[in-house]
């Protein structure tokens, strides 16, 4: 600033000192005989030019600090903006965060509170294709734990000099690369499946070959002997095949847990052939599948994917076709965590039109969250077309089928599509939207018929003649084993035709646990809860 005053002083005396020149070339003029006014004019026009010259060449620069200033200005100003708006995002992002991990923490107490109880708890499965018959899938709380406690076991994993100190056995295996021993361990253990599946990450640590032992497990997916639809009611094999997946994903534990250096060690190229191969082997296998069939939970479609986002072979495979296998896992909980693995982030807008055409709403609502689409897919009028089409499939009752099972039908569905639809406004926090009052009130109301109904059943229903208190009454005479059976042959058998929430897929991934096969046969899986994740459990994040 100093250097410009004095500039601007040095212009303006510029005038004073030209008058000054004027003044000694006219005494030197006048000491001359010849005239020297035109040397004069010339000089004196030279100066003034320059000094034009120089005053618009200082103005040029004024104008250009001035503005330099401005844009200095206005840049500050756009950085201060976009750190504020950083800073924001990093605090929604770490509060989403904290309520994840409170929310996870908070399931892990309590099912560690459950983990004594011998009894089993029922959970409500909301299985359809979101509108047909239902059943009910029983689990202890270990299943329902180990969904929750994924981050747990990483950050377990993560701390040094871990041991595994309650299934030491789980190392011998892993040492010993013994993948059939690491399975029938894993069956016979079922009951503490959560605790297994913490270790089994840092027992993989203790193997030669981490992947090819995973690789190794993997052998019987498929059992040449059991058709795809007998698959689907075999429940060792479902077992086992629940057994893969989570071997799979503990390496992916472990592989996360390991600098680029150790990836590209377990993962080597032979180890990435022998992968793709097994994958080439199994995606035929998929085509045999029926999409609406698997209802969002298919465990073949599942393993193929956690094959490639394991092993990192997804490059081998077109997107395309790898999107249109989400459908088929869509209501399991590992779903939005493979599409990113598998680089499907994008796919997903499309995968969601595909559900939602298939009246598959509540699996589209939770992916809309999980990707954060909900802009584009408004939660609450997903729900509400769904209860609409719930209600449009079950409303039209014929004439000629109007009984009193086809009404407890029609009434069912309406039942569990409200309780689906509840659950899913619970979970994503959408009661200011989609309020739950008009909801309740009508579970309540279906729920007070369907007791009625029930109530109005039994009494209907023939009462046996009881003998007198004197032991003399009427006592039918059986002769044969043919005469004891017409006895009978005139009620009607005890039949579960009444299930709960929605109805489940072909692939029953738990067997009823009537007449279920025993767990103690090496190594069947027997009936087998997976690999501590709700198959059949409503979608949850």
């Amino acid at each position: 600033m100093e250097d410009t005053q004095s500039v601007c002083t040095l212009l303006d005396s510029t005038t004073s000192k030209i008058q000054q020149l004027q003044k000694a070339f006219a005494e030197l003029e006048s000491h001359r005989a010849v005239t020297l006014n035109l040397k004069w004019k010339q000089l004196e026009e030279h100066f003034h030019g320059l000094e034009k010259s120089l005053k618009r060449r200082f103005t040029e620069l004024e104008d250009q600090e001035k503005e330099y200033e401005t844009k200095t200005v206005e840049a500050r100003a756009i950085l201060e903006k976009r750190e504020a708006a950083v800073k924001e995002k990093e605090q929604v992002s770490l509060d989403r965060l904290q309520e994840k991990r409170d929310a996870a923490v908070s399931a892990i107490a309590n099912a560690r509170q459950k983990h004594g109880k011998v009894c089993v708890e029922p959970a409500v499965i909301t299985s359809e294709d979101q509108g047909g018959a239902s059943f009910v899938e029983e689990k202890p709380p270990d299943v329902m734990v180990s969904e929750n406690n994924i981050e747990d076991m990483k950050n377990h994993l993560g701390t040094e000099n871990v041991e595994v100190k309650s299934y030491p056995q789980l190392v011998k295996l892993c040492q010993e690369m013994d993948s059939e021993g690491l399975h029938k361990f894993i069956s016979d253990n079922r009951k503490n499946l959560a605790a297994v599946r913490e270790e089994i990450p840092i027992a993989l640590k203790a193997a030669a070959n981490p992947a090819a032992l995973v690789l190794d497990s993997l052998k019987g997916f498929y059992c040449v002997e059991v058709s795809i639809l007998d698959g689907k009611k075999d429940s060792n094999l479902l077992g086992l095949r629940r057994t893969c997946i989570m071997l799979m994903e503990c390496l992916g534990v472990l592989l996360e847990n390991l600098n680029l250096d150790s990836v590209s060690n377990v993962i080597s190229g032979d180890v990435k052939g022998r992968a793709k191969a097994i994958a080439e082997q199994w995606k035929p296998m998929l085509d045999d599948l029926d999409v609406d069939a698997s209802n969002g939970n298919s465990l073949e479609a599942h393993a193929f994917l956690q094959l490639l986002a394991t092993f990192g072979i997804d490059s081998d495979f077109n997107h395309e076709d790898l999107s249109k296998l989400i459908p088929m896992v869509s209501r399991r909980r590992q779903t939005a965590d493979l599409c990113r693995s598998l680089g499907l982030s994008e796919k997903m807008p499309g995968v969601i039109d595909v559900l939602v055409s298939n009246g598959r709403q509540i699996d589209a609502v939770n992916l809309a969250f999980a990707f954060e689409l909900t802009e584009q897919f408004s939660p609450v009028t997903l729900l509400k077309s769904y209860l609409t089409e719930a209600r449009k499939v079950s409303s039209p009752v014929k004439a000629g089928n109007s009984s009193p099972t086809a009404q407890n039908e029609v009434n069912d569905r309406e039942l569990t599509a409200l309780k689906a639809v509840i659950k899913c406004i619970e979970d994503h926090k959408l009661e200011e939207q989609y309020p739950l009052d008009p909801l309740q009130k009508r579970v309540l109301q279906l729920e007070k018929a369907k007791a009625d109904k029930k109530r109005a059943t039994e009494v209907a229903k023939p009462q046996p003649k009881r003998p007198r208190a004197n032991g003399v009454g009427f006592v039918p005479r059986v002769t044969s084993l043919a005469a004891d059976k017409n006895v009978y042959a005139r009620y009607p058998p005890y039949m579960y035709d009444r299930q709960y929430a929605y109805p489940g897929p072909t692939d029953n991934h738990v067997p009823s646990l009537l007449g279920a096969a025993t767990y103690n046969l090496a190594p069947a899986h027997g009936n087998y809860f997976g690999n501590g994740y709700q198959y059949q459990a409503p979608y949850l994040h």
